[in-house]
């Protein structure tokens, strides 16, 4: 009797490690695929994000220039037109979230957060925003739009330079070369003035639209870079909300300082007038001008999610492959000449960001790799 318990409590034993084998087996399978699965579901949503950036990015520009060739003049208008259509942000509040990314806080805390750091931060990005757009638009008129945006590619050097004190960011090989095909591809063109229509600005003009340009490269740069470290070190697991509230607050307070830009400059006047004097109609001057809010707006929506999702320097690389694609679409809207340096601008671009895009993936198939012998290791010290 006594033996048959002993065989008997050895078979519950026994039963009973082979269970907790297989909950073992199943909790190591049902991790790795958990991780693959939101592997696929992140990069579907940047290559979302990407396609937001490339295209908006674009038809901005595009827009912006059109209001200048027919006839508006205004550099604060196009500076507002960045910037106020944000209440189009919103709208992306009401996406459903994932309630396990949402920050576990204290409320006390985060209301201190949210009216001196977060609130010193949203101001001082809001004025850097603000200067950024008119030192666009200023660029934007005097400058080929070919020239404007590869020059404007710049950016990508910017945001590299500033992430590297504000986010730490590290330079592999692969990064190393994206950044200097990239940079090379924007400046390819900047000394090929032969190419360039320049129409009737004058030197000087040219070199204020040059100089515009650059600065706002570089504090766009900066601006991005100040995101992520806001992204990383204050809001620590920011939702999807929390970074539409960013962006909102943000272009509210670049709004409300490019209102008394307009203001103030007395360019508000000559609207009423610019509007009568617009060659396509009154109808296209607001169109254009609506379109070209609303697109800035989708845009920036774009970047703040590759932001969010990678890293600034992955967000610019996209902006600065994007830039390139302009010159494209300027030789079919304004009949602008597309010679042997600009295509292989294009081309620097395109491999330039093919060789960050490859790092990322670099990186993604380490942690997988990494992720894959901690399970080990789990299972290893469980038996």
């Amino acid at each position: 009797m006594e033996r048959s318990q002993e065989i008997y409590g050895k078979g519950d034993q026994n039963l009973e490690a082979h269970l907790i084998d297989r909950e073992v087996r199943e909790s190591s399978s049902s991790s790795v695929s958990v991780p693959q699965a939101k592997n696929y579901k992140k990069w579907l949503t940047i290559s979302v994000y990407a396609f937001l950036v490339l295209t908006c990015q674009a038809l901005t520009t595009i827009l912006s220039r059109l209001y200048y060739e027919n006839g508006g003049k205004s550099t604060w208008m196009v500076t507002l037109v960045q910037r106020i259509g944000f209440p189009v942000l919103l709208l992306f509040r009401f996406f459903p979230q994932d309630e396990q990314e949402q920050e576990k806080t204290d409320p006390s805390v985060r209301y201190f957060f949210c009216f001196t750091t977060l609130g010193l931060a949203y101001i001082f990005n809001g004025l850097l925003g603000s200067a950024v757009c008119y030192t666009s638009s200023i660029g934007l008129l005097y400058l080929p739009v070919s020239t404007y945006s590869l020059i404007f590619a710049s950016q990508l050097a910017f945001t590299a330079f500033f992430s590297y004190f504000l986010n730490s960011q590290k330079f592999t090989p692969f990064i190393i070369n994206s950044l200097f095909l990239l940079t090379v591809s924007s400046a390819l063109l900047v000394f090929n003035t032969k190419s360039q229509n320049t129409g009737n600005v004058s030197r000087v003009e040219y070199v204020l639209g040059f100089v515009c340009t650059i600065t706002a490269s570089a504090g766009l740069g900066l601006l991005l870079s100040l995101v992520q470290l806001i992204l990383r070190e204050v809001l620590k697991k920011p939702t999807f909300s929390a970074v539409i509230d960013m962006v909102v607050y943000q272009s509210l307070v670049s709004s409300c300082v490019i209102l008394i830009g307009l203001f103030g400059s007395g360019e508000w006047e000559t609207l009423s007038s610019e509007m009568e004097s617009y060659r396509p109609g009154k109808v296209s001057y607001v169109m254009t001008l609506a379109s070209a809010a609303i697109s800035m707006q989708v845009y920036t929506i774009g970047a703040v999610g590759l932001i969010f999702k990678s890293s600034s320097v992955f967000s610019n690389s996209i902006s600065a492959v994007g830039l390139p694609i302009i010159p494209v679409v300027a030789v079919i809207v304004f009949n602008d000449k597309m010679d042997a340096s600009k295509i292989f601008s294009i081309i620097l671009a395109i491999w330039g960001f093919l060789s960050f895009v490859y790092q990322h993936y670099l990186d993604e198939k380490k942690l997988k790799s990494s992720h894959k012998n901690l399970v080990k290791e789990e299972e290893v010290s469980q038996a």
